[in-house]
């Protein structure tokens, strides 16, 4: 039996390839057009080609997402780019609208179709109608319970992606209008600007704001009940997240389900990665509607506090075996003394005391204070490149 699949979100050829070293099995990634992240770099279709190379070459997939909400304008060009993409060497494309649905489906067998979440699929009815229109997998809306994916799964046989890690949208399944007429950015057209975590004044002589935004989501707790329903893909959110959070929660996600495989999952380990998933972020998390329709405690209303997360302190950019080097590019400050641990790619941990720290000319700091600054300091492991360095969780 194959593993469920654990796909993360790329805004970039280097968040593409920190999510696949670090345990994702396909990613999904938004052209320089038709994507709903318009505000991450994305990718331009010779870009594509070297991702799907990088990620072919390792065995995974690239799943290209192609989801706004067409508009007579937004269809000029289509099919050409779409020949396109699909010559770059994508394995799926993630669609809402009908149209475009139908008409990859038609031309172009060999790539499968996927469709977004961004459809609010929320019924059995709807999905067996799209199976018949030739799609391989749904991700249905995120408003949807534990009960009700199951149900899908065992009345209909269509491959379901569900979304397992990140932000939530305070509207149904990202159908919202709210930055159109408070900004003139059309979040349903890639010009999300997040309205629903502005700070709305509503008194100005007491300083009072209100805000609405949700929670972020936390599936950590329930990956094996997931995985006994049949679900076949979990999906990780934030193709505008840091590198050092993709790692961290990829990483998690990725020991959470060969543990739920193995058998070895326990609630000591269960603790471990929570704790890790919550250093990372900056919001709190909930289930949402998964065990129970979601409600107030779901949300943030009125005082939430959103902090800067310190913990990330370095990437590994090498390490040299014969002088037991590192060499690293700082991201915030530390000082020799700080209590620290190395998360590597293959899933290694280690922990060590930070002695001293050196310029990239050996001249020894008595901080690192320069994000971004060229660090080596001595460690008597063998570390890979692409580790993250950050405070001992």
């Amino acid at each position: 039996m194959s593993k469920i699949e654990l796909l993360a979100p790329a805004g970039d050829m280097e968040r593409l390839k920190i999510n696949l070293l670090y345990g994702a099995d396909a990613v999904y990634i938004g052209g320089q057009d038709y994507s709903l992240r318009a505000n991450a770099t994305n990718f331009s279709v010779s870009q594509m080609i070297d991702a799907c190379s990088f990620a072919h070459n390792l065995g995974k997939k690239v799943y290209l997402t192609l989801n706004i909400v067409f508009h007579n304008e937004d269809i000029d060009g289509i099919y050409e780019y779409i020949d396109n993409v699909v010559l770059a060497g994508i394995d799926a494309f993630i669609v809402s609208d009908p149209f475009i649905i139908s008409y990859i489906v038609k031309n172009y067998p060999n790539v499968e179709v996927h469709v977004s979440t961004q459809a609010s699929i929320s019924n059995v009815e709807s999905v067996l109608f799209l199976k018949n229109e030739g799609v391989k997998r749904i991700v249905p809306a995120r408003e949807i319970s534990f009960k009700e994916i199951k149900e899908i799964i065992e009345k209909t046989g269509v491959d379901i992606e569900i979304f397992i890690h990140g932000a939530m949208c305070t509207f149904f399944s990202g159908r919202c209008t709210l930055s159109n007429y408070l900004t003139n950015r059309d979040s349903n057209r890639g010009g999300c600007s997040q309205v629903c975590r502005f700070a709305f004044k509503i008194d100005e002589e007491e300083n009072e704001n209100f805000t609405m935004a949700t929670k972020d989501l936390n599936m950590a707790r329930y990956i094996k009940e997931i995985i006994d329903i049949g679900v076949k893909s979990l999906k990780v959110e934030g193709r505008m997240r840091s590198i050092y959070y993709l790692a961290t929660v990829v990483s998690c996600y990725r020991k959470i389900i060969d543990a739920c495989y193995d058998n070895t999952l326990t609630d000591e380990l269960l603790d471990y990665y929570d704790k890790a998933l919550g250093k990372v972020a900056n919001r709190e998390t909930s289930t949402h509607f998964f065990v129970k329709e979601a409600d107030y405690t779901d949300q943030y209303y009125t005082g939430r506090q959103e902090l800067s997360n310190q913990d990330f302190l370095a990437i590994v950019f090498s390490y040299d075996k014969e002088n037991k080097i590192m060499t690293l590019s700082e991201r915030n400050y530390f000082e020799p003394g700080v209590e620290a641990e190395i998360i590597m790619p293959s899933g290694k941990i280690v922990s060590f005391v930070v002695d001293k720290i050196y310029d990239k000319d050996m001249n020894v700091l008595d901080a690192a204070r320069h994000p971004e600054e060229i660090l080596k300091i001595y460690i008597d492991y063998e570390i890979e490149e692409y580790s993250m360095m950050r405070i001992k969780v």
